[in-house]
């Protein structure tokens, strides 16, 4: 099979798209994206990779960083985690703080602002380290030591963060959050200010393709807990339009405002792409197209 020529043929379906999306402005550092820009890699389980366009091109992984942090934080402290942040579909915007009053300050799921705030809170309890335990699994998955924290980018979200704050602190009132609110915002801030290429993240994804394992065989996690990850990024992991990415992709996927996706393909390999323009979800508008593209064309789907 030959991955290029389908990472090419998706992209030009995907270019003809008439709608090309916005890029992200309410963090001012996001707003100097290039909007032209689209790459895409795929890499298979035995650790090859294949890209086309801008693959090799570092971005804000912005939300991206929440499929690792979640990982990390299950691999070192277990289903305990699942006490303080839900798995299941908020229905509503990623920054949405509507459920949280009603819902006695547990979020619906690991993957809007509020869980991922609650899942760093525990990883950084766990590890004394959030940001750097994600940076580093980053590198040492994707064998690139450039896998790097943009401050400037951390800064401009702490500066605009008064919402993630808010958050932050309402949890915090009910008891949800185990260190200072302000050392749980700078280390999300930072994990999400991760820059990294789409070939870097489609290795360091590969773990979930394997059920588990890293790319030095080791294991990260149980095949379970490795399918339950799966899972929960189909039903939550691109916002409140997951429901229509299951249905064009077929994929379990995560998205961040940086433009990034990153799909899974148990037992297969995994895909990445990345184009700044964004839909009113969240998501990159030619990235689920391209990998509309690629599932349609190839039956690779979850279903």
């Amino acid at each position: 099979m030959d991955y290029r020529v389908l990472l090419d043929d998706a992209m030009e379906t995907a270019r003809r798209s008439p709608d090309r999306g916005r890029v992200a402005d309410y963090i001012p550092a996001l707003a100097q994206a290039d909007p032209t820009a689209f790459g895409m890699a795929i890499a298979t389980v035995d650790g090859a990779v294949f890209g086309a366009g801008d693959w090799q091109h570092p971005f804000s992984i912005q939300s991206v960083s929440k499929l690792f942090t979640l990982a990390l934080a299950l691999a070192e402290g277990g289903d305990g985690l699942w006490a303080g942040v839900g798995r299941e579909p908020s229905g509503n915007p990623f920054n949405s703080l509507v459920q949280l009053e009603t819902e006695q300050g547990i979020p619906r799921n690991p993957f809007i602002n509020a869980g991922a705030l609650i899942v760093t809170d525990r990883l950084l309890k766990l590890t004394g380290d959030a940001v750097g335990a994600v940076r580093g699994f980053l590198q040492a998955e994707s064998g690139n030591p450039e896998v790097g924290v943009d401050d400037s980018v951390a800064s401009s979200e702490a500066r605009h963060g008064h919402r993630n704050a808010a958050m932050a602190h309402f949890m915090a009132s009910y008891g949800n959050l185990r260190n200072p609110v302000d050392s749980v915002l700078a280390h999300y801030y930072a994990h999400c200010a991760i820059t990294a290429s789409c070939r870097d993240l489609a290795l360091a994804g590969l773990f979930l393709a394997r059920h588990g394992i890293r790319a030095d065989g080791s294991r990260l996690l149980s095949r379970s807990e490795a399918k339950r990850i799966n899972a929960v990024l189909l039903t939550c992991g691109t916002y409140d339009a997951a429901g229509e990415f299951a249905y064009r992709v077929g994929l379990p996927g995560k998205s961040g405002v940086g433009g990034g996706i990153l799909a899974v393909l148990p037992g297969r390999g995994t895909v990445c792409v990345w184009s700044p323009g964004l839909d009113a979800a969240g998501n990159s508008v030619l990235g689920v197209a391209a990998l509309d593209a690629l599932t349609t064309a190839t039956g690779w789907s979850v279903f």
